[in-house]
């Protein structure tokens, strides 16, 4: 199981890696494994500004559907087209060509709030 230990992780299976005033989000190698082969990915949350834990998007499976949860709160301001047309990039790529979205996240302090990679595995079992 690959996770990386530079990235922040949510008890929703998210990672989130922070650019300066940016965090850029996917699901986790976890996530997409337990997934199984993802088909669609939907974010019509672009340019919106939500709060920590609302939902930005879905993830939909061949077998299943799941809500995307934004770990920080901010303003939407990318999304990967690329996944329009090769959702599957986020299987075999979750921590780089799989990325789902990109905050500018507006309050910091809510990064501490985030899991590190040991805490993680923790919850996963890993």
């Amino acid at each position: 199981m690959n996770i990386p230990s530079e990235l922040k992780y949510t008890k929703d299976h998210e990672w989130v890696k922070i650019e300066g005033d940016t965090a850029v989000v996917g699901i986790t190698d976890f996530a997409q494994s337990e997934l199984g082969d993802i088909v669609y990915v939907e974010v019509e949350t672009l340019d919106e500004t939500l709060d920590a834990d609302e939902i930005f998007g879905t993830v939909e499976a061949v077998k299943t559907v799941s809500d995307l949860f934004l770990p920080l709160s901010g303003e939407i301001v990318a999304f990967n087209e690329a996944l329009e047309d090769e959702p599957e990039t986020v299987n075999s790529d979750p921590y780089g060509d799989g990325w789902m979205i990109k905050i500018k996240y507006s309050d910091a302090s809510q990064i501490d709030n985030l899991l590190s990679s040991e805490a993680y595995k923790e919850l996963i079992g890993a």
